[in-house]
C-alpha cells in the first residue's frame, strides 16, 4: 500500500482532533472568525487557538485574510472538497489493492 501524499497527510491531520473538528464546525454558522472569537466560542486559550487555525491554514481547511489588527479566519470550501475527493481516491485505490 502506498503512503498517502504530504498534502492528504496535513489534511487527515487537521482532522484527527477534536478541537480541531469543533473549530471547523463552528464554520458552519459563522462566515468568518477571529482568533479570540474561535478562543472564546470553544473554550480555549487564544495561543492554542492561534495554533490550531494556523494547522488548519497549511492543511488548506481555512483561508486568512488581514483588516487591520485582526486576521479573519474564513473556511476553504474548494480545498476541503479537494482533499476529500482525494481521501476517497486514496482509500478506493488501497481496497483495490487488498483484492
Amino acid at each position: 500500500m502506498s503512503v498517502p501524499s504530504p498534502d492528504l497527510q496535513a489534511f487527515l491531520k487537521a482532522l484527527a482532533s477534536e478541537t480541531r473538528q469543533a473549530i471547523l464546525v463552528l464554520f458552519a454558522t459563522h462566515e468568518a472568525l477571529t482568533v479570540n472569537q474561535v478562543a472564546e466560542l470553544v473554550g480555549i486559550g487564544q495561543s492554542t487557538a492561534s495554533e490550531h487555525l494556523a494547522l488548519l491554514r497549511r492543511a488548506g481547511l481555512l483561508d486568512a485574510t488581514r483588516s487591520g489588527k485582526e486576521v479573519y479566519y474564513r473556511p476553504d470550501y474548494g480545498r476541503m472538497v479537494g482533499s476529500a475527493e482525494q481521501l476517497l481516491a486514496y482509500l478506493k485505490s488501497c481496497a483495490r489493492c487488498e483484492e
